[in-house]
């Protein structure tokens, strides 16, 4: 997911390592705050990779400041990380489902509705998950079980209304 939140920030405008970290602590920090030891090794790989290109420059006070920005390839590679399936795991999901969608301005019409589409697939079949285990009448839930699964499918279930949302906006911007 770090790769993608680069690529997303370095898009529309160069930035510095520590830019890139704050601008994602700006726009992300409510579900994530990588730190400079996970940025740096992944601004290299991608800057290996072509999908990173770098200027460096002398501040006034005498100190190389690096400068990213994202490449025909790197912009390529926000797009393929952005509509690359989410594991099956639940546990990240919801905050890694938030993530892609902040970031699918890039996506044209048929690649948004594809996005749209897995994701409220995989959150649809969470909230069954849930209400399954929720309504299992052969285990016995505790008191802070059934509010901790009934808060999950009320996150599930906002999740969904949330990208049925962005699919009419979709459809109506076609």
């Amino acid at each position: 997911m770090i790769d993608l939140l680069i690529l997303y920030m370095v898009s529309k405008r160069e930035f510095t390592m520590y830019a890139i970290q704050k601008g994602i602590e700006s726009e992300f920090g409510v579900y994530t705050r990588p730190s400079f030891g996970a940025l740096k090794p992944a601004l290299r790989r991608l800057e290996f990779n072509d999908f990173l290109s770098t200027r460096k420059m002398m501040s006034d006070g005498g100190k190389l400041s690096v400068y990213y920005l994202a490449t025909k390839k790197g912009l390529q590679e926000l797009k393929r990380l952005t509509l690359e399936k989410l594991s099956d795991n639940p546990v990240q999901f919801i905050t890694n489902a938030k993530i892609k969608l902040s970031c699918a301005e890039f996506l044209d019409y048929e690649e948004k509705k594809q996005l749209f589409f897995d994701l409220k697939s995989l959150a649809m079949s969470f909230k069954i998950c849930a209400e399954k285990i929720l309504n299992d009448e052969y285990t016995e839930k505790n008191f802070y079980e059934k509010i901790l699964l009934d808060n999950t499918i009320c996150e599930y279930s906002n999740l969904i209304t949330i990208i049925e949302g962005f699919e009419k906006d979709n459809e109506r911007n076609s």
